[in-house]
């Protein structure tokens, strides 16, 4: 006999409001995409508008003509034409105190169009071969090489562009990809595109010697097996130390500095705070909405909200008229105080920061920096630790020694043997030192690098040297060793 049973769950969870949400997504936001979120809200709600009036401020002494606790919460506190929020008349006094000059440049041709673009000068390709040729080109990664088989190609233009070619055919044009400049693109992998770069040299006894040794004992020269590579290709150590030069002066990337790799680098970039010295006393600007028009709910939809709240139980249609005013309304209303919360959180946030980390911001230098987590600015600025974190992942301010991401002043401390608090950033740039430093002939070991690490003031694990080592992108040992 089947017993009957039933169960009562009882489930708590925490929802945001429409107005949390969007503050949240305004703060992810950097200046440059607030600015496009700002037009797109402008076209799409025609309840917001820009202000164009000229910013009526009041003397400090002043006091409001009127009081307004009566009115509706449609109209705000943007009703009125010449009220501006705060956060536009701060921006306006940071103009004339703050002057910032941001390099940026026209943007390059992609690595695509430069490609094509010689394709067009090397041989006339037109019909199915130029889409072929596109297509190839199309595949090429932002490093330079193809990463793609001939089979997938293959398949790739069968399914997706309706186009039946041959292995052989594909093969052909790929040959010819790789005979464009940069020298080195298309390649498969490293080893390729070294001997491809090889190759577009002058034939000289030590690029013969370098051609051979890349092709034929590749795994002997990537784990740097001196003595039988030397024993191979029948050189001594000076010879094969000569080499390593060589090699070592081709690109690993071949199309870096090329399209968009070019434009990562050069493209126009805006920091979202500006931190000066002045006087020994820093000085912090939110750059990001400076040329941002202020806004301001309009008045005509306003006027036509309260027509319509007087009419809207004499008919279904005057009903959902006011239904859809007020919709309108109360999101520019959202929008513009999410504008405002950003501002606010930003200011909060960067002045924590900036207080925390006030050495660095005066000097530059990484031994300055203090250990400090997420929940340390948290409990300054009374925010939670999810909205520093947004913050802090998104925002970058730039100093009198160069632009940071704010993430870059958030690290662990440990405890060195003067009881002190210091941060693992300058862990990590001690243990850069001991490693630039060494005999490349006989590098040092992690276990030789705890040694000097500990005599130095930061006792840490070999494992902790083998993970800064390996946050820093430098090999082990044995990699490191040169001729």
């Amino acid at each position: 006999m089947n017993k009957l049973t039933q169960q009562q769950k009882l489930d708590q969870s925490l929802s945001l409001t429409p107005a949390q949400i969007q503050a949240i997504k305004m703060l992810e936001l950097t200046g440059l995409e607030l600015e496009g979120r700002i037009e797109r809200e402008l076209e799409e709600n025609p309840a917001l508008e820009e202000n164009y009036e000229e910013p009526q401020r009041e003397s400090e002494d002043s006091t409001p003509e009127g009081d307004t606790s009566d009115q509706d919460w449609e109209l705000g506190e943007y009703a009125t034409e010449d009220d501006i929020p705060d956060y536009k008349l701060r921006e306006l006094q940071e103009r004339q105190s703050v002057r910032e000059e941001i390099p940026f440049a026209a943007g390059a041709p992609s690595l695509d169009e430069y490609l094509m673009d010689q394709l067009a000068l090397v041989t006339p390709l037109e019909g199915v071969r130029r889409e072929i040729a596109r297509y190839i080109i199309g595949n090429i990664d932002s490093d330079g090489y193809l990463t793609r088989s001939v089979e997938e190609i293959e398949d790739d233009l069968l399914f997706k562009a309706g186009l039946s070619v041959s292995p052989q055919e594909i093969e052909e044009l790929i040959r010819l990809v790789k005979t464009l400049d940069p020298a080195g693109i298309a390649a498969r992998d490293l080893r390729e595109s070294l001997l491809l770069q090889i190759e577009r040299l002058p034939e000289t006894p030590l690029h013969r010697e370098a051609y051979q040794m890349i092709q034929d004992h590749y795994e002997d020269f990537v784990n740097k097996r001196f003595d039988r590579l030397c024993s191979c290709l029948g050189v001594s150590e000076e010879r094969l130390a000569e080499l390593y030069t060589f090699v070592s002066h081709l690109s690993p990337k071949p199309a870096s500095g090329y399209g968009d790799d070019s434009e990562g680098r050069f493209a126009h970039f805006t920091p979202d705070f500006i931190v000066t010295e002045r006087d020994g006393e820093l000085l912090i600007s939110l750059v990001g909405e400076r040329d941002l028009p202020p806004l301001r709910l309009s008045p005509t939809y306003l006027a036509l909200l309260e027509e319509q709240k007087g009419q809207r139980g004499d008919s279904r249609q005057s009903r959902e008229a006011f239904t859809f005013l007020k919709h309108k309304v109360e999101q520019a209303r959202w929008f513009i105080d999410a504008i405002q919360q950003r501002e606010e959180t930003l200011r909060k946030t960067m002045t924590a920061i900036v207080a925390h980390q006030r050495d660095f911001f005066l000097t530059g230098e990484i031994s300055a920096l203090r250990p400090m987590i997420l929940k340390d600015i948290a409990e300054a600025t009374g925010l939670d630790i999810s909205t520093i974190s947004r913050v802090s992942n998104s925002k970058s301010v730039q100093t009198d020694f160069g632009v940071y991401m704010l993430k870059f002043f958030f690290g662990e401390g440990i405890i060195n043997d003067e009881g002190e608090s210091i941060s693992t950033r300058e862990v990590r740039e001690a243990l850069a030192k001991l490693i630039a430093e060494e005999d490349k002939r006989k590098p040092l070991s992690d276990e030789q690098l705890t040694q000097l690490l500990s005599e130095r003031g930061y006792p840490i694990a070999r494992r902790t040297v083998a993970k800064y080592r390996e946050q820093l992108r430098l090999p082990v040992a044995r990699l490191r060793r040169e001729l």
